[in-house]
């Protein structure tokens, strides 16, 4: 029967990169000298260093065009709260989306039941796996689930025939 896996994964390596560059840049700026502006990358979370909220939001600007030029989609990105970390500094913890949620798989089981498609869902994990009798049907359920979800970067992998 034709399948196939809607999933929600950013490309790790592209985000590493494009951290890697901000920190580059961060290092260089002008307006960044002399400052303890600063990004750092562990697993999924992506920490923003700075004096203020102002310089923060800068870098945050900065890490999105990065992002932006490495096609990676910065609805992955989710904004922390803003800490203050002793003295007069900040920090900002940015968290990398991965895998789809519990409650968001179900907002597309049920859509995919309410459109009376000849199609199931099923949750597999962090996927939604969609099953169908005819391959058109899986297109017409691919395009049902980028209309209902806007808010999420969703890809379909493991397509089969």
């Amino acid at each position: 029967m034709p399948s196939f896996d809607t999933v929600l994964e950013a490309d790790l390596v592209e985000v590493k990169n494009a951290v890697d560059q901000v920190a580059r840049e961060v290092g260089t700026r002008f307006d960044f000298k002399g400052t303890s502006a600063a990004i750092e990358l562990k697993e999924k979370d992506i920490t923003l260093f700075g004096d203020a909220d102002f310089q923060l939001q800068q870098v945050e600007e900065v890490l999105r065009n990065k992002l932006a030029k490495r096609n990676v989609d910065v609805r992955f990105l989710d904004m922390g709260k803003v800490e203050k970390i002793g003295g007069d500094k900040v920090k900002q913890v940015v968290t990398v989306k991965n895998g789809i949620s519990s409650e968001d798989g179900k907002k597309i089981q049920q859509a995919i039941k309410g459109a009376k498609l000849k199609v199931q869902g099923a949750i597999q994990g962090d996927a939604v796996r969609v099953t169908g009798a005819k391959r058109d049907d899986l297109q017409a359920a691919m395009a049902l689930i980028r209309s209902e979800m806007k808010d999420l970067p969703l890809s379909f992998n493991n397509f089969r025939d």
